[in-house]
């Protein structure tokens, strides 16, 4: 005869949720992330060329969409995604003749 016995796992069971923008700022130097799961992520900012040449009130009109996935900065057309912050890399920069 068998007796099965259910053992609790060391290892408590997570779900895991994707992060999301919470809030963004830009500085002068950095575009700074507040993320959904607490993380802060900065990038320079040169590697948005877009948001580098904008104005300060143009960096400051910054809209989070998609549920939290993209901010997107309407004065100056530029779109960040999380996956982005993560794992992007910079904009690749207009040539100029």
């Amino acid at each position: 005869m068998s007796i099965a016995v259910k053992t609790k796992s060391p290892v408590p069971s997570f779900e895991y949720e994707e992060p999301r923008f919470q809030e963004i700022d830009v500085t002068d130097e950095r575009i700074v992330a507040f993320f959904s799961d607490g993380r802060i992520v900065s990038i320079p900012l040169w590697w948005s060329w877009r948001l580098e040449q904008a104005t300060p009130k143009q960096r400051a009109n910054c809209e989070i969409i998609g549920s939290g996935r993209t901010a997107y900065w309407p004065d100056v057309d530029e779109h960040l995604s999380v996956q982005g912050f993560f794992t992007g890399m910079p904009a690749p920069r207009l040539k100029q003749d």
